[in-house]
């Protein structure tokens, strides 16, 4: 215990923040033996999603210790990299109450290294920094938010030169250099870098949403405005203004945000888990889309690089699953597709396979990545490289969707708008959503996804994750459910035959022949075991009821397989 206490006296010692000294310092006195070791024992590890926490004092926690010395890892990371130092960094936040501090503290820390800043003055969407990274050729992105974690919870996510997320070997760099960052204490800071008075700091413009709305617009498949009504929701979070601006631009003007959820407010008052994919996140649009008779409902998380859609069918509002909207807004891109060139599409290998099969009869090039969109962007940016064709669009089951090159990450933004034109157009043919769903389905057969999770929050959960992925890839069954097993890959090994993109990852897939396939695999971000079941057949005379009845299927083998694992 004395070895407990000692470090947490020299995590008081290095910290510059006088609240979060208090913090650790009451947990001194309080003898918390319990918190204390929960904050100290570990840290937050840097990777490829920058970093992510609860806030609170200590190493393992989001606070502004952690982030001046993460800063300091990347600006030595950029000084050390001749041609990108001259460059500037850009800097952006969401509404959580510790977001713009730790942002103007990453901005301190980097003006103090004698790096140039680019910095949004007020919150800003995550696409928007990203695209500000590729727009203005930075040498790197910065966005502090925590996306759609609880509210408790902020990160650090950095974007590379190129515009998308940081992937292997860039974060490996990074992470090795934030090891050897000093104490905060010790790390050279510029205070108040808001102001501007360091010429090597200075503000975006609205420029920046200028060059945005006009990507966005000149990569819409095809731009269909008119006055359906939309219901829209940022669930607190940073999209509103930029998506009611886009929205007006393209010639939506009926678009209503719900009051409650409309401005920023990074306490998330209404929700308990600000997620449009967690029960109950939607309940105040859906309310008030019923009310005014609205056509379509749109929702962004807090950061506005997700998008969630409820549409009508037959009277009835359903809501559309991310695989759902990811095949609707690929088949849509493919359709209008207009350039010699041949279109790209990936998605991340936990998403439905049925985009494959859409691409394969639209004569566009697939691949699919490893989760996380950085892969999407990455393999689409290499892609191109190789002169394979252009890339048209990818997406992530987790509502996850970019459309053309306007972003190199998700970005709900875009892909709202794309997603009101296709309503739109599909409207005036006498077609909902569904429609249009069904007939892909008979086109290339009913596809119906399903997930299952085993969580364990004890401190032993990761080793008996890591365990029971062990003995199934030993021991990999012949079926599941009653399906044969035709086909089993190991992703941990195996990686030097595919794509950097398709690299070693604790993932295991288990064909199951015609009928689909089963995924499983550790999340990445929680003590979880994800196990995904994606399974096919015939539409036969009732599309949607076949729909229906495979995802039950398809529920019941996710299920099936979970109880057979080793825990």
């Amino acid at each position: 215990m004395h070895d407990l206490i000692q470090r947490a006296r020299d995590w008081i010692d290095s910290d510059p923040d006088p609240q979060t000294r208090r913090e650790m310092e009451s947990l001194v006195d309080a003898a918390d033996y319990d918190e204390l070791s929960a904050r100290l024992d570990s840290h937050l590890q840097f990777g490829t999603a920058g970093i992510r926490g609860e806030v609170g004092a200590g190493p393992n926690r989001m606070n502004r210790a952690v982030v001046i010395r993460t800063t300091r890892g990347l600006a030595d990371y950029l000084l050390d990299t001749s041609e990108r130092s001259e460059r500037p960094v850009v800097i952006g936040f969401d509404a959580r109450p510790t977001s713009r501090g730790f942002a103007e503290d990453a901005a301190g820390v980097l003006a103090a290294a004698g790096l140039k800043v680019r910095f949004f003055a007020d919150y800003a969407p995550t696409p928007l920094v990203a695209f500000a990274v590729k727009h203005l050729h930075a040498a790197a992105g910065v966005v502090v938010t925590a996306s759609h974690n609880p509210p408790a919870d902020n990160g650090y996510k950095v974007y590379a030169d190129n515009g998308a997320q940081i992937i292997p070997p860039t974060d490996v760099a990074i992470a090795e250099a934030i090891e050897s960052a000093p104490p905060a204490m010790e790390v050279p800071l510029l205070s108040m870098a808001f102001d501007e008075s360091s010429p090597l700091v200075s503000s975006l413009s609205t420029e920046i949403e200028e060059a945005y709305w006009q990507e966005v617009d000149a990569a819409r498949p095809a731009p269909h405005p008119s006055q359906i009504s939309i219901v829209y929701t940022p669930i607190h979070g940073v999209g509103g203004d930029l998506i009611h601006d886009v929205f007006k631009r393209a010639g939506f003007t009926q678009v209503r945000s719900v009051p409650e959820q409309g401005e920023p407010d990074g306490t998330f008052p209404t929700v308990s888990f600000p997620n449009p994919e967690e029960p109950g996140a939607l309940d105040l649009a859906l309310r008030q889309a019923a009310d005014s008779s609205a056509d379509l409902v749109i929702a962004n998380d807090p950061d506005a690089d997700r998008l969630a859609a409820v549409v009508r069918h037959q009277g009835e509002w359903r809501t559309l699953t991310g695989n759902e909207l990811g095949v609707l807004l690929g088949d849509y891109v493919l359709r209008h597709w207009n350039l010699d060139q041949v279109p790209i599409v990936i998605n991340s290998i936990v998403s439905s396979p049925m985009l494959e099969k859409i691409a394969a009869v639209r004569e566009a090039h697939h691949e699919q990545t490893l989760t996380g969109f950085k892969w999407i962007a990455n393999a689409g940016i290499a892609l191109e490289e190789q002169g394979v064709g252009i890339f048209a669009f990818g997406y992530e089951e987790a509502l996850g969707f970019t459309v053309g090159r306007v972003v190199r990450d998700k970005d709900g933004i875009s892909a709202a708008l794309v997603f009101a034109d296709l309503v739109s157009g599909l409207r005036d043919s006498g077609m909902t959503p569904v429609d249009r769903l069904i007939e892909m389905w008979e086109q290339v057969g009913v596809w119906a996804s399903a997930q299952h999770s085993i969580t364990r929050l004890n401190s032993t959960g990761p080793q008996e994750i890591a365990t029971a992925v062990e003995r199934l890839a030993d021991e990999p069954p012949s079926s599941v459910a009653g399906i044969e097993v035709t086909d089993f890959t190991d992703y941990r090994t195996g990686a030097e035959s595919r794509p950097s993109w398709l690299g070693a990852q604790s993932l295991l897939e288990m064909s199951l022949g015609e009928q689909g396939r089963v995924l499983v695999r550790p999340s990445g971000t929680e003590p979880k075991l994800k196990i995904y079941a994606d399974l096919s057949a015939e539409a036969g005379p009732d599309p949607l009821s076949s729909q229906a009845e495979l995802t039950e299927r398809a529920r019941e083998v996710a299920t099936n397989l979970a109880g057979t694992l080793s825990f």
